[in-house]
């Protein structure tokens, strides 16, 4: 395959990442809101599949899924959340270019997976901040910013992760499976 036919393939990747991505939060019926925090099951999935593919797939799934957020009327919350996604997500795809192996290796992987989420997390709680330090005082800030928002995002980033995973592990058996049939 030549560059030009990869670069279609990855933007071609990156716009279903994209509306994957956009979709899930819309339409999943497993969620649970409590406002800041907002848990939906698979919600991280595309951008981490983006992660296990390029940091140039990546951005581009991050970005426009923030957009899709913003364009689909999510509170501002939420939006200025998925946006973080960038930073923990483009750590994650530069290390998984570095070292791939990593994905098929369950110790070195849940260990990658956990940092990663807590990046997440620490990006998801700066970010929800600035709506919670204006002056005004919040009922129980410290559960609703660093429990709900930081611990529950490592435990949803962790768990989108492994589901994550085990759809990218299962890509290459419906390719072979495909060419199989054809």
């Amino acid at each position: 395959m030549n560059s030009s036919s990869k670069a279609i393939q990855k933007m071609v990747i990156s716009a279903m990442l994209i509306a994957v991505g956009i979709v899930i939060p819309m339409f999943s019926p497993i969620k649970v809101v409590i406002e800041p925090a907002s848990f939906t099951l698979a919600s991280h999935v595309a951008i981490m599949i983006g992660m296990f593919i390029s940091p140039g797939v990546t951005v581009a799934v991050a970005i426009g899924t923030t957009i899709g957020f913003l364009l689909g009327g999510f509170p501002i919350t939420v939006v200025a959340r998925a946006g973080s996604h960038i930073v923990f997500a483009l750590l994650g795809a530069v290390y998984f270019a570095k070292k791939p192996e990593v994905l098929y290796n369950p110790t070195k992987c849940v260990l990658a997976f956990f940092v990663l989420s807590l990046i997440h997390a620490i990006c998801e709680v700066i970010v929800v901040l600035p709506f919670y330090l204006n002056g005004q005082p919040v009922d129980n800030f410290y559960y609703v910013v660093f429990g709900l928002v930081g611990v529950g995002t490592v435990v949803h980033s962790m768990v989108d992760f492994f589901i994550a995973r085990a759809v990218y592990q299962l890509i290459p058996q419906a390719k072979t499976a495909r060419t199989k049939i054809a």
